[in-house]
């Protein structure tokens, strides 16, 4: 055997590996099992509460007890009684005699107009009337001429017949001694009839004369009266251009310059009482279910609060509130003046021994929020659902979700809604 085959056999010899001992399995088995439960408690591990601020939110505590439902919405003051006077007529402002804030009698002229046309226009139905009153007497004058004619022709047919009926009776006796004849006795009788028939024709023909003249004499009366409401009119519309308050009160409004022409309907003054006011508020519709007539109103003028109820509410939503007139049964406060902002509170009802809190930021009545509940420690708080029941202007009826004595965050917390626990610092 060469040398050379003596070293490759040595190095073809195999090289056997160390055994592992039972301590190193032992300690590989220890760290997996610390690392699976390293990993299980991270993830149990629950993130971090965020912190709040507590001088930044509104903590409430949940009570039981009576709780006063109310709705409270804004409004202004009104007067009851508010006198517009509108322009009957194109016209020009002559003058202008009262500025608002006056306080004017009924008689008050605020203001004189000029038309020219409203005044021709009585002038001439004031002439028209003349001419009726002159045709009317014109007339009965005529008629009554008539009248007196006819009678004049009756006296006449009276005489008439009383001389025929003498000279027939005297014919009668003539020819019952053989005096006159037959036929000369005959046309004294024919004469007497003749005269008698045309008196009676006559005096029908009075009468009926009697009643046309009556009646023509009614229709131009009738025509008189006519042109005399036309005249009374065409002068009332002239004196209207002396602009009378027409209510005893203050003038409110008076939009004019002298010289400048207003159309007919047009606003030429508003006169109100100042003494009688009403509150005018606004009530959301989703409210205003609840509002019922003669409930008691509490309304806040910023100087006093007056106390007053629900006297109408208007059966339309204008762009989303209702109109509620409030009559004011308190003295009025110095200062109150029609359009004065106010503050008005409806007392809905009363309810009896239940759980309510403070009105939540985004609380509406029957529905589910969540709100922040305060642990015992008073250090965090957990979001809890809560159903809600009706509610007032200040606080919420709780159904379920709460207790009594339970504190809670009634304060916006929008910005920590992925959270259920919060910590307060």
């Amino acid at each position: 055997m060469t040398p050379q085959s003596t070293d490759q056999a040595a190095m073809d010899v195999p090289r056997l590996r160390p055994r592992r001992g039972p301590r190193r399995v032992l300690g590989y088995a220890a760290a997996i099992v610390v690392l699976v439960a390293v990993t299980v408690t991270l993830r149990q591990l629950r993130p971090a509460a965020p912190a709040v601020d507590r001088a930044t939110v509104w903590i409430d505590t949940v009570k039981r007890g009576p709780l006063v439902r109310e709705v409270q919405s804004q409004g202004e003051l009104v007067p009851e009684e508010i006198r517009w006077i509108s322009a009957v007529a194109p016209a020009r402002v002559e003058k202008i005699l009262v500025r608002p804030g006056t306080t004017v009698r009924s008689d008050t002229v605020l203001l004189v107009l000029a038309n020219a046309d409203l005044e021709l226009g009585a002038l001439e139905a004031e002439r028209q009337l003349a001419s009726g009153l002159s045709g009317l007497v014109n007339l009965q004058a005529t008629l009554d001429s008539q009248q007196l004619a006819q009678q004049s022709h009756l006296a006449s047919l009276r005489s008439e017949l009383g001389e025929a009926r003498r000279r027939a009776a005297a014919d009668d006796d003539l020819a019952q001694k053989g005096y006159l004849s037959e036929l000369e006795r005959g046309q004294s009788r024919d004469r007497a009839s003749e005269l008698a028939g045309r008196l009676e024709f006559e005096q029908k023909r009075l009468a009926a004369l009697v009643r046309g003249d009556g009646a023509q004499i009614a229709a131009q009366r009738e025509q008189v009266e006519r042109q005399r409401s036309i005249a009374r009119v065409r002068r009332r519309e002239v004196d209207d251009l002396g602009v009378k308050a027409g209510v005893d009160g203050v003038l409110q409004q008076l939009p004019l310059q002298v010289g400048q022409s207003v159309a007919a309907g047009a606003l030429l003054a508003k006169v109100a009482r100042p003494d009688r006011l009403k509150a005018e508020i606004r009530v959301p519709e989703v409210q205003a279910k609840d509002v019922r007539l003669q409930l008691p109103v509490a309304v806040d003028t910023h100087s006093a609060v007056i106390a007053g109820r629900v006297i109408r509410i208007d059966p339309a939503v204008q762009g989303g509130y209702v109109k509620v007139d409030v009559g004011l049964t308190g003295p009025l406060p110095a200062g109150a003046r029609p359009d004065l902002s106010v503050t008005a509170t409806i007392e809905l009802d009363r309810l009896d021994n239940v759980l309510f809190v403070g009105r939540p930021a985004f609380g509406q009545p029957n529905a589910t929020v969540g709100l922040f509940k305060l642990e015992p420690d008073g250090e965090t708080a957990v979001r809890t659902s809560v159903r809600l029941g009706r509610g007032s202007v200040k606080a919420m009826e709780v159904l379920s979700g709460l207790g009594e004595g339970d504190r809670v965050i009634l304060s916006d917390m929008a910005q920590w809604s992925a959270a259920d626990r919060v910590r307060l610092r």
